[in-house]
């Protein structure tokens, strides 16, 4: 099955990813190093796409996710508030997690946080999402898509999507830590960081 490209961003940093925070559905904002590497990852967009009118620009709906947007369609010339926003798209839940550290997680339920590490993709905290059920939601959208894509979202998703276009294994794909600073275009199964 030939799939449309897709150009994809993680969201800059918020205080809570500088915290080892986990974040989730919790609407946080970009901080100032965040608002940076949305302008230089916009700047590399200009460069990549030379024809942006032939992408559907897609975002998250949380806040971080979308100020990433504006800000990268700002620096390529383009108005800030014209793309388009998808729910499926929004960050895993950590459920009862969010607003936890990680060391606070690890030192309050051990054996959780062992659970974790040993199978990441299919660890689903209490209230919230696994991986697998992010790629599934992710998966239905990425079906849909009749158009090549910018998109700005969430690391989990980012890490759904790995799994889904390049065929990477779960437990790697799980434990990928996603830059926030680069551009990734996934096109034909195969994946290039910019």
């Amino acid at each position: 099955m030939t799939r449309p490209t897709i150009i994809y961003t993680r969201h800059g940093q918020t205080d809570w990813n500088a915290e080892l925070r986990f974040q989730g559905k919790q609407d946080i904002p970009l901080n100032d190093v965040g608002r940076g590497q949305a302008v230089e990852n916009g700047r590399k967009l200009k460069e990549i796409l030379t024809e942006p009118e032939s992408f559907d620009f897609i975002s998250s709906p949380l806040w971080r996710s979308r100020e990433t947007m504006e800000i990268m369609r700002r620096e390529m010339s383009l108005p800030p508030e014209d793309y388009l926003i998808d729910e499926r798209l929004i960050e895993a839940s950590y459920g009862e997690l969010e607003g936890t550290t990680l060391a606070e997680f690890k030192a309050k339920d051990r054996p959780a946080h062992q659970a974790r590490k040993k199978n990441r993709w299919h660890f689903q905290p209490p209230g919230g999402e696994s991986h697998q059920m992010v790629l599934e939601r992710v998966t239905e959208w990425c079906n849909g898509l009749e158009r090549d894509a910018m998109v700005s979202a969430h690391g989990v998703v980012g890490r759904a999507l790995r799994r889904l276009l390049v065929g990477i294994e779960q437990q790697e794909a799980a434990s990928f830590v996603f830059p926030q600073d680069k551009i990734f275009i996934w096109r034909d199964g195969k994946e290039e960081q910019v």
